[in-house]
């Protein structure tokens, strides 16, 4: 039995370069976002693009990820702020994620830089969504703020 399902979907009229689509999804979070090749590629223009959309949930995820560590260490974070640059590549060709790069920097009461650096990576194992980029390169940056 899975722990949660979650469905989005995307509505794509036109060619991939003069068209666009128009994202919808189950909890309507995401509904009404515009997506388009050249936001993919050029600049958003105040469009979305697959990328942004993997790094908001790399983000996110490895922000619960690392929150549920701390918490069960008993230093839990008064703040977390955690960014994910997502890289879509040439690989022979073919436009290719290759890469997530997560920049987390944490308000943590009671934990030196070895300790937060030591739950960092064991947040990087827990993350279902660095999991599911298993194989890509994925790096995370930590640093510990002052509290």
């Amino acid at each position: 039995m899975s722990i949660a399902q979650r469905t989005a979907e995307t509505t794509w009229e036109g060619s991939l370069t003069a068209g666009g689509g128009v994202i919808r999804s189950g909890s309507d979070a995401l509904d009404g976002l515009d997506v388009t090749w050249a936001a993919r590629t050029e600049t958003p223009g105040g469009k979305t693009s697959p990328e942004e959309l993997v790094g908001a949930a790399h983000s996110s995820c490895f922000a619960m990820a690392l929150t549920l560590l701390l918490g069960k260490a008993h230093t839990p974070p008064d703040r977390l702020n955690v960014a994910a640059t997502v890289t879509l590549d040439d690989v022979d060709g073919v436009p290719t994620i290759v890469s997530s790069t997560l920049r987390v920097d944490g308000w943590v009461p009671g934990l030196d830089a070895a300790g937060f650096q030591k739950v960092v990576d064991e947040a990087a194992a827990l993350c279902p969504v660095s999991r599911l980029f298993a194989g890509a390169r994925i790096s995370v940056e930590a640093t510990l703020q002052p509290s």
